[in-house]
């Protein structure tokens, strides 16, 4: 009898077990739908405005080219293909609040409460950050990196650059620049999860700073402007980063002493 009731008395929890991955894995693919279509919705108006959208990405380097030069197409399909690429880009960009929700939602339903509570603010600060870091390299970086690399041409050299390589470039410096403003987030993170304390990162303030330096070197023109440009706020948002971590971690000191206190 023993032996007839083991299999029967783990059966109910192997198809408990499978039953609960394959409801996990359809509201994960269902999340995916979603944020699938969100981009798709985002790509039609994209895709209509493409043109535009590429002329507006374009300014930047079009302001600072010589006189009588233009941007060129060196392939017979990059005039269609370079601004559909753009259209995708900029469909994912425009829907990455909608995909981070999504991804929170599927998230979410795990997490304890506390851990919401610190989850939600860093989230919205990644998003914004990567925000506002492209909206600085578009505003304040290109106009300096492009002035530079028109002032540098060689005498004899027409400088007509070719859009396919201008837009691989672009998002290239959209990526780098959307990254290096998630500083703060990474700096809360490494302190929340006890990877780093916040006296080391005191400690090594001009370590990072030469770090900083060094990075800004590798992403921008070899210009003393153009780095300080991109490593000033990456400096300032890594001590924001600090201010943060310091301001979070003693609202979960103080949430778990509450807790223990309720619980006593």
């Amino acid at each position: 009898m023993g032996r007839m009731l083991n299999p029967m008395s783990a059966e109910p929890e192997e198809k408990l077990a499978e039953g609960t991955l394959i409801s996990h894995l359809l509201e994960l693919r269902d999340r995916l739908i979603r944020a699938v279509v969100g981009v798709a919705l985002a790509f039609l108006p994209c895709m209509y405005y493409s043109n535009q959208i590429f002329t507006f990405v374009a300014t930047p380097l079009k302001e600072k080219l010589p006189k009588g030069t233009q941007l060129i197409a060196t392939t017979v399909m990059s005039p269609f293909l370079t601004p559909f690429k753009l259209s995708v880009c900029a469909a994912i960009f425009v829907a990455v609040p909608f995909i981070i929700y999504q991804l929170w939602a599927f998230v979410a339903p795990g997490l304890y409460r506390h851990e919401k509570r610190f989850a939600v603010p860093l989230l919205i600060s990644a998003i914004v950050l990567f925000y506002v870091g492209v909206s600085f390299a578009y505003f304040f970086v290109f106009p300096v990196m492009f002035a530079f690399f028109a002032a540098t041409t060689p005498h004899g050299v027409a400088m007509m650059t070719d859009i396919s390589a201008y837009l691989d470039f672009v998002l290239t410096m959209f990526l780098a620049f959307g990254a290096a403003f998630e500083m703060p987030v990474a700096v809360v993170l490494l302190v929340l999860t006890g990877i780093v304390k916040i006296e080391k990162l005191k400690e090594n303030r001009g370590y990072v700073l030469i770090g900083i330096f060094i990075i800004a070197a590798l992403l921008t023109p070899p210009d003393a402007v153009s780095q300080s440009i991109m490593a000033v706020p990456m400096y300032l948002l890594y001590e924001g980063g600090i201010l943060m971590a310091r301001i979070l971690s003693k609202m979960r000191r103080e949430t778990s002493d509450s807790e223990e206190i309720e619980a006593s």
